[in-house]
């Protein structure tokens, strides 16, 4: 046989062989029943084999049709669903998204079922990285960041203000002195964010001038680190509400003294004003802000340690 395939023929032949019928098949295939029959005729010329026998109502493979039927019927049906899957990637809008690994973990990717299931024709690739994102040079969309919102030359939106909670493992606050105000947070070891700046804020907002003292202790770059030294039994950690909710609830970790303190900074969406005209942009970013006002309206109940 010569180099090129005579696909049209051999797809002629298989549908034939297929639906046992020269109409069928044209059907099938949009073409009239002549069409299919030169086709076939061509790829028996070919070969110097007939393939069907000609009956009444219809038509029937002959031996050598039956033995190489199987194998094209299995190669055509590759074809296509090789097809539908180039189709399917055509049409698969791809969106990434670049968060902080604490805010990744915490509260964007135990949501983006819901997201999923509203929009399966959006790829989401979630990148959590501390790292600020620099929208000329990297490939982002949407970047979800803590700050005090000041983004020039991006769009950003306000998702949420958390505050900040004192959290220890239930066993630490078992086994310590008992917690009955600010200052009591003093007797445990302090588990501290990389500026070691939260707790003498926190203590400062309820009265307590701990001076040094509020900043000895291990740091961490990430709530996430703070939330597992904290369950380790390390000390106490003060972290964001939104951070500690699934470590609470679960009772991995338990709230040492309810009283919140605002966080300075806030939750921002941020991205560059002309990806907006993009629907699955626009879709992510109008989701991730009814999710936040969704759990500010209505939050869960976090128990007391």
């Amino acid at each position: 046989m010569g180099a090129v395939m005579p696909l049209l023929a051999l797809r002629a032949f298989t549908e034939t062989g297929r639906l046992g019928s020269l109409k069928a098949a044209a059907e099938a295939l949009g073409v009239t029943p002549g069409a299919v029959s030169q086709q076939i005729r061509v790829l028996e010329d070919r070969l110097g084999l007939a393939l069907f026998v000609r009956e009444r109502h219809g038509v029937r493979l002959t031996e050598a049709g039956a033995r190489a039927y199987p194998g094209l019927m299995r190669a055509f049906d590759q074809i296509e669903k090789s097809l539908s899957l180039l189709e399917a990637q055509a049409t698969q809008r791809t969106l990434t998204v670049s968060t902080v690994p604490s805010f990744a973990s915490s509260w964007l990717v135990p949501r983006m079922g819901r997201f999923s299931a509203l929009h399966p024709d959006i790829e989401v690739r979630v990148e959590a990285s501390s790292q600020l994102v620099d929208f000329k040079r990297d490939r982002i969309d949407v970047a979800l960041r803590h700050g005090l919102g000041h983004y020039p030359g991006l769009s950003a939106f306000r998702l949420m203000s958390p505050v900040l909670l004192p959290v220890a493992s239930p066993a630490t606050l078992a086994q310590g002195p008992a917690i009955e105000r600010p200052e009591d947070c003093l007797k445990y070891p302090l588990l501290q964010d990389s500026d070691r700046a939260d707790w003498a804020l926190w203590l400062q907002a309820h009265g307590v001038d701990a001076g040094r003292e509020a900043q000895r202790g291990p740091s961490y770059e990430d709530d996430l680190l703070l939330l597992r030294a904290a369950a380790a039994g390390q000390g106490i950690a003060l972290v964001q509400d939104t951070h500690a909710r699934e470590d609470i609830e679960s009772g991995r970790l338990a709230i040492a003294l309810d009283q919140p303190w605002p966080a300075r900074f806030a939750y921002y969406v941020v991205s560059r004003p002309d990806a907006l005209q993009r629907p699955e942009v626009q879709a992510f970013i109008d989701w991730v802000k009814a999710e936040a006002a969704a759990m500010e309206q209505a939050p869960q109940a976090l128990a007391t340690g």
